[in-house]
């Protein structure tokens, strides 16, 4: 019999639309989807739900947290009793920040107890920071039976726990099925031929709108072959400019002489690089039609001889390489090969050169 080694890791969200944590599930196996555990995280014992079985080498096994147990009956309806005190609490909050004064950049969103009742996070979001130590301590004495917590979140985190509605007259993404929010950049809204009005392309919590991510990657791919705005094009109706280029469609309209052309790609042609192409075309290669052959694309120009391509072309070389141009072979004079003395000619002259002094 094979026993398996392997821990069972589950997936448990704390929210209805939440992120997914992992912890290890291996102590209790009767677990499934659905089923709410308790756990311990780093703001203490929760009570969340199995969303998925995650495999083991897609977690952080050494960080791996176990499951305490499968939650109560008794779990359940102590956390609905305390979801139910919430908006009191909230409540007592915001008039107990109004008291105090100062605390007006803040602003708070939501209370939040845990399933038993020992825990107690106000959630507040502010754009600077704000000093919420008083509150804290006058919330404490209101809430003897509970540890009071204040939690500050970013605008998008807001938005997403009071739901409500877009822009585009849906429910929010954040709070129907995004579980994380992915970085969003105003390059998105440029490459998809958004207006960048602020009114367009921002949210209801003020920052860009998570919907500029869903198509970029589409837009960028659609956008490959055409060409960019205000480009110089070459079309089989003559040398235009770019006005508007339709990614989807995969066409791009051209201004002619006045008249506009709605083109595809492959009736663009970029005007610098055709023009490029054809010089390069129009000078030749020096190895054709000498038995070599041409891996430049160029052919050998009309009524020059191939000998005087070749010499250009070996003078450019030259000049590039910074050596002297190569001669010819007829045109090398043959030097006169004199034969050099040895060192006892040498000797001999300069005895006759010291006794011809003498005399």
């Amino acid at each position: 019999m094979v026993v398996s080694t392997e821990p069972l890791i589950v997936g448990v969200r704390f929210q209805e639309v939440g992120k997914l944590y992992h912890f290890d599930s291996s102590a209790y196996p009767e677990v499934t989807l659905g089923d709410y555990v308790i756990v311990e995280t780093a703001r203490g014992r929760q009570l969340g739900q199995v969303m998925g079985l995650i495999p083991p080498e897609k977690a952080d096994l050494p960080r791996l947290k176990p499951i305490k147990r499968p939650a109560s009956a008794r779990d359940l309806v102590m956390k609905k009793l305390y979801e139910a005190k919430e908006v009191e609490a909230l409540i007592l909050c915001r008039e107990a920040a109004a008291e105090i004064g100062g605390l007006e950049a803040a602003k708070f969103v939501k209370a939040e107890y845990s399933y038993d009742g020992s825990s107690l996070a106000f959630i507040y979001t502010a754009e600077e920071n704000v000093d919420v130590s008083r509150l804290r301590k006058r919330l404490s004495r209101e809430f003897r039976s509970a540890r009071v917590e204040m939690r500050r979140i970013g605008a998008r985190d807001a938005a997403k726990l009071l739901g409500e509605y877009g822009a585009c007259g849906s429910p929010r993404c954040c709070s129907t099925h995004l579980t994380e929010f992915s970085p969003v950049s105003i390059k998105m809204a440029k490459d998809q031929g958004i207006s960048l009005n602020p009114s367009e392309i921002t949210g209801m919590c003020g920052r860009l709108r998570c919907c500029l991510v869903y198509e970029y990657e589409q837009y960028v791919e659609a956008k490959k072959g055409l060409p960019k705005l205000n480009k110089i094009v070459v079309t089989p109706h003559g040398e235009g400019k770019v006005i508007e280029v339709n990614p989807l469609k995969g066409t791009a309209t051209v201004v002619i002489e006045g008249n506009r052309y709605e083109l595809t790609r492959e009736q663009l042609e970029p005007s610098a690089e055709l023009h490029a192409l054809q010089e390069k075309a129009a000078r030749g290669c020096a190895k054709e039609g000498l038995g070599g052959v041409c891996d430049c694309g160029a052919r050998t120009r009309e009524g020059v001889p191939a000998e005087v391509i070749t010499e250009a072309s070996d003078e450019a070389t030259a000049e590039a390489m910074g050596t002297p141009p190569p001669t010819p072979p007829e045109s090398i004079e043959q030097p006169s090969a004199a034969p050099r003395p040895s060192r006892r000619t040498k000797r001999r002259r300069s005895r006759r050169g010291r006794a011809g002094n003498l005399q």
